[in-house]
């Protein structure tokens, strides 16, 4: 059985910790808000560029943009994948990881990979992977997302479609649902998919509420070609942004169940230190009386 002062040592240590995941918590609310107000405040814009580009995307054909057309014959294949910098957040990155491993085995698997990495936990997992690294951004997951960071990846991505060197680009991301659910999502960005569908989701919400006719200046296949790029610029802008709230979420919440944990362990300690010491004082009570009979003997 361990000693008083063993189990006293380790209440102690476990309190400490306990001090320490509360305050990681904390934290992690106060970065939870910060980046839940910047998703929501970019939904509105993302929202208004999707109706106006679906509007258009009626207007115009199918190859109205070299973004638009697949090619014959799938070999090179690019992964953005978006993770965190830091750890303690439960199963967030093994998730995204584990997602993008699968989709390699499962689909990629006889064709050139190459991956885009965001975070140094994706980085450090690719970093061991026979798939070589194209380009890696630290510090943008979890911190202030700026846009630039979103075009100048996306720009690259568009400009190595275009020459060939790749032939599909692939968004590996966390989806924000609630403060208990984050989704690891895969989205094709590259080329892009069906403008019809699109046109068709559009009409379909017209239906609901009345959508005005976009007037196209000079022509809607001209504006297309300018707003078909900065799509993708969104849609790698909303992915990071969701997998940055993604990511405080599931911190706090692990931060939660840790403090939990700790609370649960100490009260086990304290347990084990009172049986300990009642067990310490009837062996003393017991000489005690032992003595004292020998004496009267």
């Amino acid at each position: 059985m361990a000693t008083l002062k063993e189990v006293k040592s380790k209440i102690v240590s476990v309190k400490k910790t306990k001090q320490i995941t509360s305050a990681m918590k904390m934290v992690a609310t106060s970065r939870l808000r910060g980046a839940q107000n910047s998703m929501e405040a970019f939904k509105p814009y993302a929202s208004k560029f999707a109706d106006v580009l679906g509007s258009i995307a009626g207007k115009s054909g199918g190859d109205a943009s070299p973004l638009l057309v697949p090619r014959d014959e799938v070999k090179k294949v690019a992964l953005i994948l978006c993770t965190s910098d830091r750890g303690l957040c439960g199963g967030f990155n093994t998730n995204l990881i584990s997602k993008a491993e699968k989709l390699i085995k499962s689909e990629f698997d006889d064709k050139d990979v190459s991956l885009i990495c965001f975070g140094k936990k994706g980085r450090d997992w690719a970093k061991k992977q026979p798939q070589p690294i194209e380009d890696e951004f630290i510090g943008v997951v979890g911190g202030t997302v700026e846009f630039s960071v979103a075009s100048s990846s996306g720009q690259k991505m568009i400009d190595s479609f275009l020459e060939g060197a790749v032939d599909e680009v692939y968004l590996i991301y966390s989806k924000f649902v609630n403060m208990a659910r984050q989704i690891p999502t895969i989205k094709q960005i590259l080329p892009i998919p069906s403008l019809e569908d699109v046109a068709e989701e559009k009409e379909v919400e017209q239906d609901e509420g009345f959508l005005p006719e976009h007037i196209c200046e000079p022509s809607s296949d001209a504006l297309l070609g300018e707003m078909l790029p900065k799509n993708i610029f969104i849609q790698i802008y909303d992915a990071l942004l969701q997998t940055s709230t993604s990511e405080h979420a599931a911190r706090m919440s692990s931060m939660e169940n840790a403090t939990k944990a700790c609370e649960d362990i100490v009260g086990e300690l304290q347990t084990i230190y009172n049986k300990t010491r009642q067990a310490g004082i009837t062996a003393d009570l017991m000489d005690i009386v032992g003595g004292a009979e020998a004496l009267k003997g």
